[in-house]
Parts: structure tokens; C-alpha cells; sequence
């Protein structure tokens, strides 16, 4: 019997959890390679999980609902054949050097030999500065998880921390509390020690939720020694209830999807520790107007897709990019910058109540026919369910066509790591002053730009702005929209 697992797949640029939203294959059921296994949730899609292998379910390793990091085992398959067998919880004796999956395993601190780990662990533990050695796997068969190499290294952090955390409240993620990687880098960015977080998550799991509510004032209060009155713990301080309203007898009380949770956590985090500075420009786009309806009718039944008025300004936000590569960039968690070769133009597609951010990679090599092709693509992918994982990652510039809603003006909030987002608002007719001082009516658009104010300053922006500016202004009836 050979033993496979699946483990949680990358499914977006930024995620670092995802959730398990319905099985669709139980223990003991028969399976060909590419069955759909299972429907997940992340705050960037909504996708399903292929089965690498042909074979027969042995466990579901993860419930549905429930919320685990990118890289965790979900689910075990035997393929069948013979393998070598997943180790053991039962002592055994020492075996030679040629059979290293049988030997001896020691009660509390696992050796390398008899204890598995996967590379994205290895180098975890390298980063962290952990021992595999000294760590106790709680995965199956004593395998050691990312998770088991960040509670061993927050642990080994609060030895060596002062003495008055011991005097306070025991950790919280002591005895078997968990978090995620996401959990830790916000921990970090936040200078906050995991130990001092309560978890509210289930079987006292830190969420995202527990560091942002966190008050490292009131730690400060019970962290002192003293033979007094107890400080009442921290876990009992409820969080800031500003927002709070009052629920009336005819008021309706819901819990968002996990998905609106997730959206909702990712918009907080980057609207507070992103300092957004916002611009607007009008510009005249009559020309545009004007090419776009001698061309649609012909382009819908030549290519089987509208010609939307997207492909115009991501073409010329695009043009603007490779002249200002700052725009192009990301501001990273250790405060280092990446700048990006690749122009990946995120867009907001809506699905329902909810809204996605597929990716058009490379998107200046396309001409405007194909990136009216790639948008229609990405776009129904979105919303039939089936964007893949490829389709949801990479973005370097979000473009968002909020104009198709009437609006005329909006501030983005910036989708992080990336260091801005561009609006398109409404196209409508205005009256404006021509050059010889009389009036005429023309076709203008709100372009409302979104910028990270720690990596971009207003002239930067200025300029980039006029540059698509620019670029608008050159699309005219010769253009070859292909």
C-alpha cells in the first residue's frame, strides 16, 4: 500500500490560507487522476482541487469549513504498489543503515531518521534558526508540519524572553494553540509576540482577526509580577465595540461567508498599514468613443466577445508602466521593494455578491483585441468557478473599471503588496473649453489613481498619470486594435 497526500494548493498572489468549502469524495471512495477531490475557498477565488493520483481515499484529513494554511495535507490516497510505509508511532528496534524508515523512534524528540518533513519545512526551520531535531511532529505518523517549526520557534522566543511573561497568563498557544504563516508575518510586521495572543479560533487557534484585536497596552498591564489581586486577562478585555450596533427584535443577525471574511480582513490590513494618497485627472476620450463604435458590432461577431472599453486604458496604463517602473512594484513585509520585469494587470471581476481579481499576465504584449479576449476569458472563468490558481496570482497593477457601475469618482484602496490601483470611472458627455475660447461637448473620464505613499509621491504620480493621458489621446479611428 503506498500512501499519497494532497496537500493545499497555492491558489492566489497574497494567500496564505484557504477553506475547504464541500468534499466531494469520502473515505474508502475509488478515484482516477484529475477527479475533482474537493471545492476551496480563498479570498481571491473560489476554485476545485484535481487529484494528482489515481486510487482510493484512506482520510480526510481536513473538515469542511475549515480554515488551513497553502501547503497543509488535506487528504490521503493509496495508489496502490508498494512504498516505503509512513512512520510509525510504535517503538521498534534499532534496524541497519539500509532500512531508515523502520528505525527506532524515541519518545519525545524524534530524530531526522525516523521523522518526515517536506522542503518548504526544511527551509522554515532554516529561517527560523530551529532544529528539526528538537521538535515533535503532530502530522500524521510524527510528521512535522510549518506548523509544529513556528510553535517550537515562538516557544524557544518566550524562554528566552524576560521573566515577566512567565508571571502573566500562560501563552496562549501553549498546549497545542496554532497559526498560520500569514498569522506570524502580521504578528511580525506588528512587533507582537504570539504568546501573549489569545485564540479564538477553533481549539484555540490564532487568527488574523486575534492579532489585529490585540492591545499590547493592556499586556503591559498583567505582564508585571505581583503577590495582589490578579490583572483581569487579557483575553477577557473585549475588543474596541465603536461599530457595534444595536440589534432590534425585526433585525436580521448573520455571519458573512468565509470569503467576505477573508476579503474583509485583507481590505483592513492593507488600508491601515498602507499610507494611501489619492489623485484624479480628467481626460478627453472622444476619440475612443468614436473608435469603439465603428469597430464593436464587427468585433463581436468576428471574435465572439464584446470590445469593452477596458482593453483601451489597460493598454495605455500599460504603455505608462514600462516608463514608470516604481508603479510596478511591491512593498514587501521586511520593507524591501520588488520591482517587477513582468506588467501582470490585476482586474475586478464580480461574481454574485462577491468580488475576484484575476491577472492578465504579460499583459503588455497584448494588443487591444487580445486583452478584450483575455478579459472575457478571465471574466467568465470567474464566474462560472473555474479560474485556476495561475489565473489568481501574479498581479503588479490593478485596473479597475469602476465606471461600469455609473460612478464618476472613487478611492481605491490599494491591493497589497502592490503599490497602486487605477480607476476608470464613467464616460459621460460634458461641455469643455476649446482652444480658439468657445465650448464644445466631448466624452471625459475620471482616471482616479491610488498610490503608496511610502514608495510614490505626488509628482511621480502626476507624471505617470499624464503619460496615460498621452497614450489616450493617441488612439484615434486609424488604430489597429490588433
Amino acid at each position: 500500500m503506498a500512501i499519497k497526500e494532497i496537500i493545499m494548493p497555492a491558489l492566489g498572489e497574497s494567500v496564505h490560507e484557504a477553506t475547504i468549502t464541500y468534499w466531494k469524495v469520502k473515505p474508502g471512495q475509488s478515484i482516477e487522476k484529475y477527479d475533482v477531490l474537493a471545492e476551496v475557498m480563498s479570498d481571491k477565488v473560489t476554485t476545485e482541487i484535481p487529484s494528482e493520483y489515481s486510487g482510493t481515499i484512506t482520510e480526510l484529513l481536513v473538515k469542511e469549513d475549515e480554515e488551513v494554511a497553502i501547503g497543509t495535507p488535506i487528504l490521503k490516497i493509496d495508489v496502490g504498489g508498494d512504498a516505503a510505509p509512513e512512520p510509525e508511532d510504535k517503538a521498534a528496534a534499532p534496524k541497519p543503515a539500509a532500512e531508515p524508515a523502520k528505525a527506532a523512534e524515541k519518545p519525545k524528540k524524534p530524530a531526522s531518521t525516523n521523522t518526515t518533513y517536506s522542503p518548504s519545512v526544511v527551509k522554515l526551520a532554516s529561517e527560523k534558526g530551529v532544529d528539526l531535531k528538537e521538535v515533535v511532529g503532530t502530522g500524521s505518523g510524527g510528521r512535522i508540519t510549518k506548523k509544529d517549526v513556528l510553535a517550537y520557534a515562538e516557544k524557544a522566543k518566550a524562554a528566552s524572553a524576560p521573566a515577566a511573561t512567565s508571571a502573566g497568563k500562560a501563552p496562549a498557544n501553549e498546549g497545542g494553540g496554532r497559526f498560520s504563516p500569514a498569522v506570524v508575518k502580521l504578528a511580525n510586521e506588528r512587533g507582537i509576540d504570539l504568546n501573549q495572543v489569545q485564540g479564538t479560533g477553533s481549539h484555540g487557534r490564532i487568527t488574523r482577526q486575534d492579532v489585529l484585536n490585540f492591545q499590547p497596552g493592556a499586556v503591559q498591564e498583567v505582564a508585571p509580577a505581583a503577590t495582589s489581586a490578579p490583572a483581569a486577562p487579557v483575553a477577557d478585555q473585549p475588543a474596541p465595540t465603536a461599530c457595534q450596533s444595536q440589534v432590534c427584535g425585526n433585525d436580521e443577525v448573520v455571519t458573512p461567508s468565509p470569503i467576505r471574511k477573508a476579503i474583509a480582513k485583507h481590505m483592513v490590513e492593507s488600508y491601515t498599514q498602507i499610507p494611501h494618497a489619492w489623485l484624479r485627472v480628467e481626460v478627453d476620450v472622444t476619440n475612443i468613443v468614436r473608435l469603439r463604435k465603428a469597430e464593436k458590432d464587427k468585433y463581436k461577431a468576428t471574435e465572439g466577445c464584446s470590445l469593452t472599453y477596458l482593453p483601451f486604458f489597460i493598454k495605455a496604463v500599460t504603455q505608462s508602466l514600462k516608463k514608470h517602473p516604481s508603479f510596478n512594484a511591491s512593498w514587501q513585509a521586511d520593507n524591501t521593494v520588488v520591482y517587477h520585469k513582468d506588467i501582470n494587470i490585476s482586474i475586478a471581476v464580480a461574481n454574485g455578491d462577491t468580488l475576484y481579481v484575476p491577472v492578465i499576465h504579460q499583459a503588455d504584449n497584448f494588443s487591444i483585441s487580445g486583452l478584450a479576449k483575455e478579459i472575457s476569458r478571465l471574466s467568465t472563468a470567474v464566474r462560472e468557478g473555474k479560474a485556476s490558481g495561475a489565473d489568481m496570482k501574479g498581479g503588479t497593477f490593478t485596473v479597475n473599471n469602476t465606471g461600469s457601475f455609473g460612478s464618476t469618482a472613487s478611492m481605491g484602496i490599494i491591493n497589497a503588496p502592490q503599490v497602486a490601483i487605477l480607476q476608470v470611472e464613467s464616460i459621460r458627455k460634458q461641455m469643455i473649453p476649446t482652444k480658439d475660447g468657445g465650448f464644445k461637448v466631448a466624452d471625459m473620464v475620471n482616471l482616479c489613481l491610488s498610490i503608496d505613499h511610502r514608495l510614490l509621491d505626488g509628482l511621480a504620480a502626476g507624471q505617470f498619470l499624464s503619460d496615460i493621458k498621452a497614450s489616450l489621446a493617441a488612439f484615434d479611428s486609424p488604430t489597429d486594435i490588433y
